[in-house]
């Protein structure tokens, strides 16, 4: 599990194909105490580190994410928002992250806002919308952010300059496509609501 705040933003190595998928090699000094075998979400997906080098880590991105996840255009030089799962005596930051990506949408628009920081609005898959609620939980690349607004297509988050330095988000332009998780909360009480109909 995770929480949605990124630990660092690493820089994607090399990327090469195996008989199951792909091998990303990402240069992240920052991230330490990371055991061969453990969870690490790279824009939001929850991936294993089969390889630890001095200051790199390396993943296996099978078809099935390739499929359903932006990390399809992965690809040398790409920036990607890392964070190690999260200890059991860990501080909860976000909201809960499982790492496990509902759908990819597209950035439609960005617009700065009196603050310093940026309104992004981004498209929502049909299949999704149901799911989403303003003022909730919605995870981008990997981050914990708020819904501000939201329509059938879209949703819009307000984004800090704290954030915008810190993560991908602030590389983003229009047309880009994120990974986007809603809150596991909402897709468990539809379960619970349409049981045995």
């Amino acid at each position: 599990m995770f929480t949605g705040i990124v630990e660092q933003v690493g820089t994607v190595v090399s990327v090469s194909p195996t008989d199951t998928g792909l091998r990303v090699v990402f240069d992240a000094p920052g991230i330490d105490d990371v055991d061969l075998g453990a969870s690490i979400s790279v824009n939001g997906v929850c991936l294993t580190a089969v390889a630890i080098e001095e200051s790199s880590l390396s993943v296996d991105v099978v078809p099935e994410t390739l499929a359903r996840t932006s990390l399809d255009g992965i690809e040398p030089g790409s920036r990607v928002n890392l964070e190690r799962a999260m200890s059991a005596s860990g501080r909860f930051d976000g909201h809960v992250v499982q790492g496990h990506v509902d759908g990819t949408g597209t950035v439609l628009q960005i617009s700065e806002d009196a603050s310093g920081g940026v309104v992004m609005r981004i498209s929502v898959p049909a299949t999704l919308s149901r799911f989403i609620v303003e003022k909730g939980s919605i995870t981008v690349d990997g981050v914990s952010l708020t819904v501000a607004a939201l329509s059938d297509e879209w949703l819009e988050v307000a984004l800090i300059p704290h954030t915008l330095a810190v993560t991908t988000l602030g590389l983003r332009t229009a047309g880009d496509r994120v990974n986007l998780e809603v809150d596991v909360l909402a897709k468990y009480v539809e379960r619970i609501l349409n049981a045995g109909k």
